[in-house]
């Protein structure tokens, strides 16, 4: 699945809302710990597209079916993996920089390091691509909010740029 996004920061929100809707009709509600985390990168991802290239950029979800059979019935998530990617026209690869603690940006590329199971970038025709993954096999409980702080400390200071 894949959507087109215009080179306009109200985008954002429209990627959030493509990428809930596909999630729904998966069956994934809106207040799961996988879709909050999944919309949060889907926001950081398409964000720093829109924001740093100022060019169009593709947005494409890789979702597996729902939870489905004994998995689901013994209350355990079905193992498979989402994955994000927002392709856009720049060629430069994911550059760190330094965000002061008041600064309002540059942290997308930190919060997605500690939020997603894998991450990375390729290049992809003239321009590149940024990846994400969420294996479908976390704890029940567990949140955005909540994962958010794992690790993040070692990002303090450090701010990530996509340009």
């Amino acid at each position: 699945m894949q959507l087109e996004i215009r080179p306009d920061p109200t985008e954002v929100g429209r990627a959030r809302r493509w990428a809930r809707s596909r999630l729904a009709g998966l069956g994934i509600a809106a207040d799961e710990p996988l879709a909050e985390t999944l919309i949060l990168l889907v926001s950081e991802l398409v964000t720093n597209a829109v924001v740093h290239t100022g060019h169009a950029a593709v947005l494409r979800l890789s979702l597996p079916g729902a939870a489905t059979g004994a998995a689901e019935a013994a209350g355990t998530p079905a193992a498979a993996t989402v994955r994000v990617e927002v392709a856009d026209s720049s060629s430069r690869a994911p550059v760190p920089r330094c965000a002061g603690g008041d600064a309002t940006g540059g942290r997308g590329l930190a919060l997605v390091d500690c939020l997603a199971d894998r991450w990375g970038w390729s290049p992809e025709g003239a321009g590149k691509s940024i990846w994400c993954e969420l294996d479908r096999c976390s704890q029940p409980g567990e949140s955005a909010a909540v994962a958010y702080g794992c690790g993040l400390s070692a990002y303090e200071g450090l701010a990530f740029e996509v340009v």
